[in-house]
């Protein structure tokens, strides 16, 4: 059988490929090795992550600690079973509507491994064992990613785990190891310590989430220490043992032991391109799995073949994945391809939250971009008070030259939901003036985009109407001759 395109994978982007392509009119088949449709973001990322925090902080009780204490509890004894029941739960539902959309859009799924055959053609073996021969006109690969699993660490799947055995069967340890402070590691350690296990998080870096603006991850370190995690950065485990009673002991290479019922090894992840026989088709994954493509139009090296999602890499979101099947399904049947927003938001669902979107401060500095900052707290907000919130925080950063909003950064509950605000200010170019003078909904934790602006506007430079009024007049001649390049300007 033929197909007008084929694609392995039905995560974030392989289904957003599939249906798009299908919308166009395309025959379309996806092939997942596992017995049901979703791809790691369902089956063992993305929403079983997410489902674990929200269970905790619901059986904890986390977000009404502010006013009942830290003892405060809405469930005493928690245990696996309470952390599995949400978890099917939620996961029947998102595959139930995965499917449906697949037969709504008439789009072929099958169960089984995918190797190349040839260019264009790719056979399935089912789980009994029969192969099934495929042909594709065009194919994107949409494979994912597994955990990385050096051989020097004793993986059991009890006491040492990656993040794929902790999802299987989840339980609560009377202490945990988490060695990796990537999103995944630092995710996974905030949600136990909201347990109240005693949590070590182990980087061999001296930072960890490079990519989020420093004064955040201050502030985020601060309430993770403050509420008894340990994090030991900077240093390295030279091995991990197993003594009598079956518990992890991490040797740091300085000869520290850090002992713990669990043990979470979260450093890095492998694209899962090795079983595909890539070298069929022609295409060669890096060291870690990963493919290479064209950043606009997601080609491969060979030009029928795409590939999107974690598979290629940074910045590995499922939102950003969607995006890219789309992009790639459109190119490959001459869709029309709008261009890319500027700036998408980054999200880590740890506890707490963390989103951010545009340039962080670092980046405004290396930029020599004249700028300024304004901070807002949430417990300065009325619904903070509302909410009990002790913590929680917003930083806006603006251009002085034009009052541009250059990065938004948020740190607190509901902030992967509160970034869009900034999100879409941010992409249209909006200023300074769209959060002072605009009302927000009260009360609101999104008042706090007025409060952030209020803050930075009374550090800037001030003028007087007259020459506010001639300022303006000038700024679009003066960016005229700025895109003129260095001498324009000089004159």
């Amino acid at each position: 059988m033929r197909y007008e395109l084929i694609v392995i994978g039905s995560g974030p982007a392989g289904r957003r490929a599939a249906i798009q392509a299908a919308k166009l009119g395309k025959s379309v088949l996806v092939i997942e090795n596992r017995y049901r449709v979703g791809g790691v973001s369902v089956h063992t990322g993305t929403i079983p992550s997410k489902t674990l925090r929200e269970t905790v902080l619901n059986l904890t009780g986390w977000r009404e600690r502010g006013f009942y204490g830290r003892a405060y509890r809405v469930k005493k004894d928690i245990d696996g079973k309470d952390l599995n029941a949400r978890l099917q739960m939620t996961l029947d539902h998102e595959i139930d509507v995965l499917e449906h959309q697949f037969t709504r859009n008439g789009v072929r799924t099958i169960e089984g491994a995918a190797e190349f055959r040839g260019p264009h053609e790719i056979a399935v073996t089912d789980p009994k064992g029969v192969v099934h021969i495929f042909g594709a006109e065009r194919v994107l690969i949409a494979v994912g990613t597994t955990p990385y699993r050096p051989p020097s660490i004793p993986f059991n799947g009890t006491t040492i785990l990656d993040s794929d055995d902790l999802i299987a069967k989840p339980r609560v340890p009377r202490s945990l190891t988490v060695i990796g402070a990537g999103v995944i590691g630092i995710e996974y350690a905030t949600i136990f310590s909201a347990l109240d296990v005693p949590v070590t998080l182990i980087e061999p870096r001296d930072s960890f989430l490079d990519f989020v603006d420093r004064e955040i991850i201050d502030d985020f370190v601060h309430q993770l220490r403050d509420r008894g995690m340990a994090i030991r950065l900077g240093s390295k485990v030279d091995r991990v043992e197993v003594d009598g009673q079956g518990w992890a002991i991490s040797v740091l290479d300085d000869g520290r032991r850090i002992r713990s019922e669990m043990l979470l090894y979260a450093a890095g992840r492998i694209g899962a391109t090795a079983p595909l026989g890539l070298q069929n088709c022609g295409l060669e994954a890096d060291d870690r799995g990963r493919l290479t493509v064209d950043p606009v139009t997601l080609q491969t090296s060979v030009p029928h073949i795409y590939a999107a999602g974690d598979v290629i890499g940074f910045p590995s979101l499922a939102s950003t994945s969607m995006e890219q099947g789309r992009i790639a399904a459109c190119h490959a049947f001459g869709a029309p391809i709008p261009p890319a927003p500027a700036y998408f938001p980054y999200g880590i669902y740890a506890v707490p939250e963390i989103s951010t979107v545009g340039l962080s401060e670092q980046e405004v500095r290396e930029k020599n971009i004249p700028y300024e900052c304004g901070i807002a707290r949430f417990r300065e907000t009325s619904r903070g008070h509302i909410m009990g919130m002790q913590a929680g925080m917003m930083k806006l950063i603006f251009a002085l030259e034009d009052r541009r909003l250059l990065g938004v950064h948020i740190i607190g509950e509901s902030a992967t939901e509160l970034i869009h605000i900034g999100q879409a200010v941010l992409n249209l170019g909006g200023t300074i003036d769209y959060f002072v003078e605009n009302t927000f909904n009260y009360p609101t934790l999104a008042e706090a985009y007025k409060i952030a602006a209020l803050d930075a506007w009374n550090r800037m430079p001030r003028c007087d109407d007259h020459q506010q009024s001639a300022l303006d007049r000038a700024l679009p001649e003066l960016k005229r001759l700025k895109a003129q390049g260095p001498k324009a300007k000089a004159a």
